[in-house]
C-alpha cells in the first residue's frame, strides 16, 4: 500500500465504509496516516431498523450516530466528522452544496488520497450524489496538485486497485458488527462462514477495490 500524507474518505451513510474501506483505513492509520472520515448523513430514512426491531424512526439517527462512532473506534480512527445533511435527499440539494463541502475539506486537510463511490455506478441516489460532488471538487485542481481518487464502482468488475487487508480483517469486522441495526442479524452467519473458510466471503472481506478515477486531463 502506498504510503499517503493524508486520507479523506467521503460517504453519504454509516455504514458505507464497513464493507467497502474499513480494512484500507485500518492500514492507513496503522502506517502513521492520517485518515479522516466525512460522513454525510446519519442514514436516517434507512429501512432496517433492526431485525428484530431495535429502533423506531425517531430513535434512528442516534442509534446510528452511535453505531457510527462505535465502527469509528474499532478502525482506529480520531477524525470522524458527521456532516449533518439528510438522508436520501442529497441529490436535490441546490447545486454547488455537496461541491463546496468537499473543497472545504480538501483546503483544510490536503489530503493526497481521496475515497468515495464512483458517480454513475453506485446504486443509490446519495451515493452517486456524494461520488459527483467529488469529483467535481476534484476536477477543478490543478492536476499537479489534484489528489488521488479512488472510486468505490459497485456495478463495475475489473478494478484497478485490490488491496489486501487480511491483516486488519478482524477491526472490519468489529466495525461491521458496530452498525448493528443494519447487519446485526446477519453478522453471526457472516462470521461463521468466514471463520469456517468460506471462498467467497474470505475473498470480499480480505480484500478492498477500487477504481482509479481519471480525469480529463491525466
Amino acid at each position: 500500500m502506498k504510503e499517503e500524507r493524508q486520507v479523506l474518505v467521503i460517504f453519504p451513510h454509516p455504514d458505507d465504509e464497513a464493507f467497502g474501506v474499513s480494512g484500507t483505513m485500518a492500514a492507513h492509520i496503522a502506517n502513521g496516516t492520517p485518515v479522516t472520515y466525512a460522513c454525510l448523513t446519519l442514514g436516517e430514512m434507512a429501512r432496517n431498523v433492526g431485525n428484530p426491531p431495535i429502533a423506531t424512526r425517531e430513535s434512528l439517527p442516534d442509534i446510528r450516530k452511535k453505531e457510527l462512532q462505535e465502527a469509528a473506534d474499532a478502525i482506529g480512527l480520531n477524525d470522524l466528522r458527521m456532516m449533518g445533511f439528510r438522508d436520501k435527499t442529497l441529490e436535490f440539494l441546490a447545486p454547488g452544496v455537496l461541491k463546496s463541502v468537499v473543497e472545504d475539506l480538501i483546503e483544510e486537510l490536503n489530503p493526497s488520497l481521496v475515497i468515495s463511490f464512483y458517480p454513475g455506478y453506485s446504486v443509490h441516489p446519495d451515493h452517486d450524489a456524494t461520488g459527483e460532488a467529488v469529483t467535481e471538487a476534484l476536477a477543478d485542481i490543478p492536476k499537479e496538485k489534484r489528489p488521488t481518487f479512488y472510486a468505490l464502482g459497485i456495478t463495475l468488475e475489473n478494478p484497478d486497485i485490490v488491496y489486501s487487508v487480511k491483516e486488519f480483517t478482524e477491526q472490519k469486522l468489529d466495525a461491521l458488527r458496530a452498525h448493528y441495526s443494519q447487519f446485526g442479524a446477519n453478522n453471526p452467519e457472516r462470521e461463521e462462514k468466514y471463520r469456517s473458510g468460506d471462498r467467497d466471503l474470505v475473498e470480499r472481506l480480505e480484500n478492498e477495490r477500487f477504481f482509479h478515477f481519471k480525469f480529463a486531463d491525466d
